[in-house]
């Protein structure tokens, strides 16, 4: 498949620099326009940039509607898998495009219309996929909390984005457990300040609870309303027109004061920038199967299981289920096989949960995964190991790109669409066109040397599909993004180019330790503790001392099978790390876990770890997989005294 023609990434780069108007008012051209935009970027806009000003379109539209009328419906549109019911279901573009514009007519007879905010709290099923397309359908601001999320956290979203539906399910399923919905939304909205009327319910069967349970009960003045019912009998919604700048939806990351920070994303530069990347970076069209094992909660859900595969009139993949245990290690290439995927998208962690249970990939045996053309990981640092492991397992590129919930797309990649380059284990590979990445110190110079960690920083204004501001509070947009290095966003993260331009993100700018005056990246010291042979996951923190100021801690997982003392391993990561960084990082301490905190998303919570190893008060995240693994790590601290 072609992507941009002539003259290859390089050239590609250089003009979305030179000639940002011209580039991306090319791309532009990918999308369906009511009022079609004349210029790219809005003089006047702000510092992070105002893209397509006078453009007009809908993003369902650009979704759906356009490839039924271009004679495209009969295509696969949605495969639904669930691991966990055994459920498989596909959707054609002309069947989710009926499902999505009578969901949009139930939004819109419930009193939703544009600028409104609809909170989707549903687990991976093919609702969530139709609530978030019918939201953009009519000009509604959704924003998706993760299915099961806290009661408490669901409140203080509700307040902060005060949406006037919510719409769920009963439940959602985990492996061994299913997760009661309904009470927690029932609890969430009686906490918060009122602004929910409305709550739409998906009953699933092999979760309890319905919305007749909530009708008339106290806890809540909102009307609890049946999704099937109300589907039912409602007429459809046609698409309306929106300003490219007009917000498709608020997504919730965390902020540093505790209080979660609103993203908002608009209609018009992230329609252009996620077609763009299908084609560009992933070389993915119509008629390719891509799946992003993700979850629709998180923003690589949001940008690459809902919107961009379906804006590239591609096939999308929406799977409920784990890499592993749901049955077993071979999931994620059963999947592949069923459906032919073409591009896999996922996290490392998963890919490292694969491998620490199936280390010599026998369950890959089992499937043919030939369709496979490349695998793109993103969310946490992708060590050397793991990459070398999956590379030569998969034999199809693998791709280590990095971006962030803010930026909605990759700020640096591998483009196979514009032309492959080679790999370097370790990093992201290179800018993506629109992307001016620069490497500061703490001062906000520029740091010339090749090679020397600093902060990575882009200069603004940024491309299109990057975030527009912090829900309700352009102060705090300007504080936690622009204001530390004017003219720049701040991405918060840490590395360096090496002399081909390629960049490595060695880690957060928190990441960075001082021990004895000597700064050092927890990231390198990760790498060379992989290179263990038994050790599976590792995280490396800096922790309290009271001699050095801080100093270097690792918490390891083992490949299963593995057996070995502590201190024997113990003294072999010491030695490694002597051996590729030095004495000066008297790295000493390390301890042995069952599992690694982690998010949903696989992150893993490295803060929340100091904070226990330093005896400091810490609350549990509320994005935290399963807080008892918190217990584990006290346990195995307290065995190590």
């Amino acid at each position: 498949m072609n992507g941009e023609s002539g003259g290859g990434y390089r050239e590609a780069w250089r003009r979305s620099i030179s000639s940002p108007e011209d580039f991306w008012l090319t791309a532009a051209a990918g999308i369906d326009w009511i009022t079609p935009p004349t210029m790219a970027l809005d003089p006047n806009g702000p510092a992070t940039g105002s893209w397509f000003p006078g453009g007009r379109l809908n993003t369902s539209y650009n979704a759906l509607d356009r490839h039924v009328l271009a004679g495209r419906g009969a295509y696969t549109a949605l495969i639904y898998d669930s691991a966990m019911t055994g459920t498989r279901i596909k959707l054609s573009y002309l069947e989710l495009l009926g499902r999505v514009a009578r969901f949009a007519g139930v939004l819109r007879a419930n009193g939703v219309g544009i600028g409104d905010r609809v909170i989707i709290y549903l687990p991976m099923i093919p609702e969530a996929v139709i609530a978030m397309l019918a939201c953009a359908r009519i000009g509604a601001v959704h924003s998706v909390v993760f299915g099961g999320f806290a009661a408490t956290e669901l409140a203080v979203r509700i307040d902060d984005a005060r949406p006037s539906v919510i719409v769920t399910a009963s439940g959602g399923l985990e492996p061994g457990r299913t997760v009661q919905y309904l009470p927690l939304v029932a609890k969430a909205i009686a906490l918060s300040q009122g602004s929910v009327h409305t709550v739409i319910v998906r009953d699933r069967e092999s979760v309890p609870g319905s919305a007749a349970d909530y009708r008339g009960r106290n806890e809540t003045d909102a009307v609890w309303l049946d999704w099937a019912d109300e589907e039912a009998t409602a007429a459809p919604a046609d698409p309306v027109a929106l300003r490219s700048e007009d917000p498709l939806y608020v997504l919730y990351t965390s902020g540093t004061t505790g209080q979660p920070k609103g993203i908002i994303r608009d209609n018009g530069g992230h329609a252009v920038a996620l077609n763009w990347s299908m084609r560009n970076i992933y070389d993915v069209g119509p008629g390719d199967v891509y799946w992003a094992a993700s979850d629709v909660g998180w923003v690589v859900g949001h940008s690459y299981i809902v919107y961009a595969p379906l804006l590239a009139g591609a096939t999308t993949v929406i799977y409920e289920g784990k890499p592993i245990g749901t049955p077993d290690a071979g999931a994620f290439w059963r999947v592949v096989d069923d459906y032919q995927v073409k591009v896999l998208f996922t996290a490392p962690t998963a890919i490292r949960a694969i491998r620490r249970v199936d280390p010599d990939l026998l369950e890959l045996k089992n499937h043919d995964v030939s369709s496979l053309t490349s695998l793109f990981l993103a969310g946490e640092r992708l060590d050397p190991e793991t990459f070398h492991w999956a590379n030569n397992g998969l034999h199809c590129p693998v791709v280590d790109h990095w971006w962030q919930t803010e930026t909605g797309w990759a700020i640096c990649a591998n483009l196979l669409g514009i032309e492959e380059l080679p790999t370097k284990p370790g990093s992201a590979t290179v800018p993506v066109p629109g992307f001016d990445i620069v490497i500061l110190d703490s001062t906000g110079k520029p740091i010339e040397k090749i090679g020397k960690d600093g902060n990575i920083a882009i200069r603004l204004p940024l491309p299109p599909g990057t975030l527009r501001g912090v829900w309700g509070s352009e102060e705090r947009f300007a504080s936690s993004y622009l204001s530390v290095f004017p003219g720049y966003y701040a991405t918060g993260d840490s590395g360096h180019f090496d002399s081909d331009g390629y960049l490595f993100v060695m880690g957060r700018t928190d990441d960075v330790i001082n021990v004895a005056g000597h700064r050092l990246s927890t990231g390198s010291l990760e790498e060379v503790l992989t290179l263990h042979p038994a050790v599976a996951e590792c995280a490396v923190l800096g922790v309290h001392d009271a001699l050095k100021g801080q100093r270097a801690a690792g918490f390891v997982t083992l490949k299963v099978g593995t057996s070995i003392d502590h201190s024997t391993l113990t003294a072999e990561l010491v030695a490694l790390v002597r051996e590729h960084i030095g004495p000066v990082a008297a790295f000493r301490d390390v301890t042995i876990l069952d599992r690694l905190p982690k998010t949903r998303s696989g992150k893993i919570l490295r803060k929340t770890i100091r904070q226990i190893v330093d005896g400091e008060e810490y609350s549990v995240p509320p994005t935290i997989e399963d807080p008892t693994v918190l217990d584990d790590l006290k346990r195995a601290l307290s065995a190590s005294v």
